[in-house]
């Protein structure tokens, strides 16, 4: 079984209230309570980059396409590669979904 790195009670309380939310309307409303517009922005960001470097994207059109800077594009690469399978995870599952 997965054990997340950063799993404690407030995280703990963050993953069960995103696992509570029923449509796109009752996310962005929580995201917007929760989340600074920047913070928003920048995660928004990361899983773009992730998208595109999974379509096997250069750095370079990623960075024109997102705004990314490259340390930003490295490091969701380095989690794409390294990580706890959460981007793939979560893009098969939309591959899935959209199929349906």
């Amino acid at each position: 079984m997965f054990e997340p790195k950063i799993r404690n009670r407030q995280t703990d309380l963050l993953i069960r209230a995103v696992l509570q939310l029923h449509d796109e309307e009752d996310a962005y409303r929580f995201f917007e309570d929760l989340c600074t517009i920047p913070e928003i922005k920048s995660i928004s960001q990361r899983l773009e980059v992730a998208e595109l470097l999974r379509k096997k994207e250069t750095y370079q059109k990623i960075a024109e396409e997102t705004g990314a800077s490259s340390a930003t594009i490295s490091r969701v690469n380095r989690a794409l590669t390294y990580g706890a399978d959460g981007y793939n995870r979560l893009f098969e599952q939309m591959d899935e979904a959209e199929k349906e």
